[in-house]
This record gives structure tokens, sequence and C-alpha cells, in this order.
């Protein structure tokens, strides 16, 4: 690959080490909150980045300084060849942290190959405890196979094991310290994160908005939060423990405290876009002058301009009521 000695570092200084992979915009749920009540049409399978294309791009990265990535979806391992490309990335030089978020129904099936790919980290979201309410919030009656993909990641050494709830007004606000109060149980990491109202501008949801002030405000019955000193990897996460816990308590709150003047990250979806904010309309085309025989330089400087377009902060707030920013996070990657 060609040299190239620029680094992604926009004009606030940030240094966006970290790129976050949809490898794909199917999914076998469909949350409340991520998939419209109208189905999108799919992306063609042409249209989605090969592995072998990813895996061009994430090298370029890594020389322009990215040492971190997640893979995302839609469900990534709907996706076919799944593992085999997680072994293959474990072999770039340079890369320190390689990572997945996933809604756990085929983790019991397949951590044993992610973990013989070489990742000790992975994400669940899990909204619920509760069997029939996670029928609702996902449309499909799953949560055994999460709960039981979880307990086999943590059986054969997985850590840490995060878990992500979108805590939702009315709907599993009720819950909240049932969830926390896992880290009392297990070495887990739950995190609440705030609803984002991304690419919801063609139906509502049947539930309310909630601040993480609230929730964490809901969580002094179990206990007193002790906050934990903040890890070079921990991105936006806030995080606290209860004393004794062997696991912790993490807030994500990208509505009521932005952290955009820390954010290092930057986006590519599953048809090859480059994105410097999930929550702008930015973006850039890197697929086509991929496909169309451009250099690793000239890819690489695609990259750099993307880096140079991140916003300083995002106009999205608890208080507005509306949004336009376009695209589905089934599609984007949370």
């Amino acid at each position: 690959m060609e040299t190239v000695s620029s680094r992604l570092i926009d004009d606030l200084g940030r240094h966006l080490n970290y790129l976050r992979i949809s490898i794909t915009d199917r999914c076998n749920l469909n949350c409340v909150y991520c998939m419209p009540q109208e189905r999108l049409e799919k992306l063609k399978h042409h249209d989605i980045l090969t592995y072998e294309e990813i895996f061009r791009l994430v090298s370029i990265s890594v020389n322009l300084g990215v040492d971190k990535i997640r893979l995302t979806g839609g469900e990534p391992m709907v996706r076919s060849g799944f593992c085999d490309f997680l072994s293959s990335l474990t072999s770039i030089s340079g890369l320190k942290d390689i990572s997945l978020t996933t809604n756990g129904i085929l983790l019991k099936n397949k951590i044993q190959k992610i973990k013989s790919a070489g990742i000790r980290r992975i994400n669940i979201s899990l909204d619920t405890l509760n069997r029939e309410k996670f029928k609702t919030i996902t449309g499909y009656d799953g949560f055994e196979q999460v709960w039981e993909g979880i307990e086999l990641a943590q059986e054969i050494g997985f850590h840490p094991i995060k878990i992500n709830m979108v805590v939702m007004k009315g709907i599993n606000d009720d819950e909240v310290a049932d969830m926390a109060g896992l880290s009392l149980r297990f070495p887990f990491h739950i995190r609440f994160i705030e609803y984002m109202p991304i690419g919801l501008t063609n139906h509502t949801v049947p539930f309310s908005y909630i601040s993480n002030a609230d929730v964490k405000k809901s969580l002094e019955r179990v206990g007193k939060l002790i906050q934990v000193p903040r890890a070079r990897m921990d991105g936006p996460t806030v995080r606290y423990t209860f004393e004794g816990a062997p696991g912790e308590i993490g807030f994500i709150s990208p509505l009521t405290n932005h952290f955009c003047q820390t954010c290092n990250r930057l986006r590519l979806t599953a048809n090859g876009k480059l994105r410097p904010c999930l929550l702008s309309d930015k973006e850039a085309d890197i697929k086509g002058p991929l496909r169309d025989g451009a250099s690793d330089r000239e890819l690489a400087r695609i990259f750099l301009k993307t880096a140079q377009e991140k916003p300083h902060s995002h106009q999205v707030s608890c208080e507005k009521t509306t949004w336009s920013y376009s695209g589905e996070m089934s599609a984007i990657g949370g």
C-alpha cells in the first residue's frame, strides 16, 4: 500500500481513531426504535461493500491513525462469512481494538468462532429482561436465545461484556433498576443509552423520551454510584460502579450531554458511504471511487476530507420535537 503520512485529525484537533463499520443493513429483529413501521427496501447485494473492499478501507484507515474498529449492522452476524472476515481483520497490524455490536440472537451459535477469530469484547443490545416485553420491542420471541448467548460468552472468557439498553418511557423504564442490578451479580458493563431520533421522519414511535439524568436518579434505590476514572477507549460513556460490584454502570447521553468535543468516530455504511457524524446528513461516497480503480492514496484523501467535514457539534436535543436527519439506524449502524 502507498505510504500516507497524514492523520485523521479535524480542525478542532480531534483525532479520529475509531471507525464504526456497518457490514449489512439486514437484521433478524424489528425493534420499535430502529426499524420504521413501513418496511424499507433492502440494499441489493452489489450495493453492499464486499469483505475485500472493507478490508482494504480498514487497512487504509489504520495507515491514517485508526486503531479501533467496531462492526455493526443491521445485525452483523446475519451476513454470510462474518466470522471468517473477523479473522482476516485481526491480521491488520496497528489495530488495537476490534469489537462488535449484536442483538445476540445468533450469539450462542457463533460465539466460539468469534473467540477463535481473536475477539474478546462484545456489546449486546438488550432492552428488557422480560420475555414478553422483549417480543413486543423486537417483534420476535428470542429473549432466551440472547441470554443463553450472554451466559456462554461469559463462560468462555469474554470481557468486558457490555449490555446496551435504550431506555423508553412507558416501555422499559420500569426495568432500569433490574438491569443495573445485573452489575451486582455479574462482571457485566450495563450501559443506558438515551433514545436517538434517527431517520424517524416517516413514522412515530410508541413511547416518549427519558433522559439519563432521570435514569440515574431511579438507580438511587439500588445503591450509591461511584464514578470510575475515564480510560482511553471509553468514548462517550460516563462510567460508575456500585460499591463492591463486579460490574459497571455506564451512561451514554447524546441528547442531554453532548460529547461532540471529544468524539473520535467516523462511520462507514454498508453501501460505502463515509459519515463524519451519526447525527448529520453529511456523507462521502467512497465505494464509487474504490470500484472505479482509485489508488490507496486517493481513497485516503476521501477519509481525510471527510474528517475535515466533521461537524463541531450536532443540533439534536431533548427540547426539539422534530428532526430531519435522513437514513435509518438499521442502515447507518448505531
